[in-house]
């Protein structure tokens, strides 16, 4: 599959060039372009569209010297430009989330935020694109409402959903971190060594990481004794 070409919106240059290479550092992305302001960012998206190699992906900051972000996301409908949005910004405002949600923003990450958040966000994403052309590969195709419930699934980070009662934030990186690097899919027994815990507690991990959408939770068959569960990372 193709790398997912990025638009880079952000008018403060050190901002700017954090973002451009914390995309640099994630596997299936690459930067396309950047924009200081809404005006140069349209042209842009107008350019790669017409030279056919569209933008799939804007990180877009809403306060520009130019045009609110909002009214770039307009624009960029009227336009017939479908690149998805990302806003990255330190608007809070719960009309201008409403607003940023009802015309296609995808993800919504509120400055300051670390590499970490960073990336999260944008592998949920790619693995809500996956999904979804897993499911339909062609234009015509049709997707089940359990592939697009499980699409849609992918685009909530972990902390979305609430963590429970005895889990810690930094035990729940470090699971995710293994699950990650590992490759395959693993039972609550197999995770239970490897991350130092026990079976119980690891599967109380697994499985509000499957909760959140960030592991696909699947039977394992032809196991003796109780059937159990296997859990494979699903973001890239």
């Amino acid at each position: 599959m193709n790398d997912i070409r990025v638009l880079v919106v952000e008018d403060e240059p050190i901002a700017a060039d954090a973002h451009t290479v914390y995309v640099g550092r994630l596997e299936g992305f690459t930067v396309a372009g950047t924009a200081p302001d809404g005006q140069s960012a349209l042209r842009l998206l107008n350019d790669f569209a017409a030279a056919g190699q569209p933008v799939d992906l804007v990180l877009l900051d809403m306060n520009l010297p130019d045009l609110h972000g909002l009214d770039v996301a307009r624009r960029m409908r009227g336009a017939g430009l479908l690149a998805d949005i990302i806003a990255i910004t330190a608007v809070r405002e719960v009309n201008i989330v409403r607003s940023a949600v009802s015309i296609g923003v995808v993800q919504y990450l509120i400055k300051p935020f670390t590499f970490a958040t960073f990336a999260d966000k944008l592998r949920s994403y790619r693995a809500f694109r996956d999904q979804l052309a897993a499911a339909a590969p062609g234009p015509r195709s049709g997707a089940s409402q359990s592939d697009v419930d499980q699409a849609f699934a992918s685009l909530r980070a972990p902390t979305e959903v609430p963590l429970p009662k005895g889990l810690s934030t930094g035990t729940l990186e470090s699971v995710k971190e293994y699950l990650a690097g590992l490759g395959r899919a693993v039972s609550a027994n197999e995770a239970t060594e490897a991350l130092g815990m026990s079976r119980v507690t690891a599967r109380r991990y697994l499985e509000y990481l499957a909760d959140a959408g960030v592991v696909v939770r699947s039977p394992r068959y032809g196991t003796p004794g109780r059937p159990e569960n296997e859990y494979r990372w699903s973001r890239g």
